[in-house]
């Protein structure tokens, strides 16, 4: 991983971009993973990948994201400027309008059943604006829209090692269920990663949705993990539904819900958020599951 801070931001803006260098920056609260953002004054963001492995998302969201903006009824990032390269950073990087909203919560959500039907309008939107041209899913997003098999040996791992309460069996039929089918329709946009950090909210309810580095376009199950990680059993529905996704497509999609859990509180330290967040959802993916 880069170590990016705010001094080294401050300067790639002052080298390549000296009409903002009065401009105030600084980091963003709740940042992410694969990159840095940092607010640029008042109006844009700046936006680093954290390692080359995500630096091709960059070239990526330059060019698709004006694309997509016009076509969607949410706000998103729209590109301002290309930042390259240099003898402090490694990488390409972008500069973003930003985006006024607050990191979505249980909490600033007023009714899950209409934030449901809310991203699940949105997504449908994604789905429909023309994929001819997109990039395919792969190594480039991690396979987000692609065959969740290239998953398996990792997710089969972490199940033979799970002990009480856990029901091993239980996973592994849930996993093998996710494998059994394959989608045979039109490739469509995906998102790649509908999670909580990339999802703001204002007074209740979606006003914007960001960091598109891993969309691509392919299967759209991957874009449902939401209906586990986020949703509770009314919601769920409504979210599904919204998403027209057959039993297949859930089946997929549980997986792709599952496989994240499970290696999200497997590879992460007994007790850290990351493992705590890991295990609420694999209770809810086994709940939902006994329930069926």
């Amino acid at each position: 991983m880069i170590d990016i801070t705010t001094e080294l931001v401050r300067g790639l803006i002052d080298r390549q971009f000296p009409e903002w260098k009065d401009l105030a920056l600084k980091p963003v609260e709740k940042s992410g993973h694969d990159n840095r953002t940092y607010r640029l004054g008042d109006d844009m963001t700046v936006r680093l990948p954290s390692h080359e492995r995500y630096a091709s998302a960059v070239a990526k969201e330059l060019t698709w994201l004006p694309v997509f903006k016009p076509l969607l009824s949410l706000p998103i990032p729209a590109p301002v400027a290309e930042g390259k390269p240099d003898e402090d950073y490694p990488l390409p990087w972008s500069v973003n309008r930003w985006i006024d909203g607050d990191t979505v919560t249980h909490a600033n959500v007023r009714d899950l059943n209409e934030f449901a039907e809310d991203l699940a309008g949105f997504l449908k939107e994604l789905e429909a604006i023309d994929a001819t041209g997109g990039i395919p899913a792969g190594v480039q997003n991690f396979h987000r829209g692609g065959d969740l098999s290239v998953y398996d040996s990792d997710t089969r791992a972490v199940i033979g090692q799970l002990g009480d309460p856990y029901d091993r069996k239980r996973f592994a039929e849930i996993w093998e269920l996710s494998l059994a089918t394959r989608y045979e329709a039109a490739p469509v946009w995906v998102h790649g990663d509908v999670a909580v950090g990339n999802l703001l909210a204002r007074n209740g309810r979606l006003s914007g949705v960001i960091d598109f580095g891993t969309m691509g376009v392919g299967d759209p199950s991957s874009d449902l993990v939401m209906a586990w990680n986020f949703f509770d059993a009314a919601s769920r529905q409504v979210f599904l539904s919204g998403m027209r996704a057959d039993r297949a497509a859930v089946d997929r999609a549980r997986g792709w819900a599952l496989w994240k859990a499970l290696i999200t509180y497997a590879w992460n330290e007994p007790g850290s958020e990351a493992s705590k967040w890991g295990k609420r959802v694999m209770d809810a993916i086994a709940q939902d599951y006994k329930s069926l």
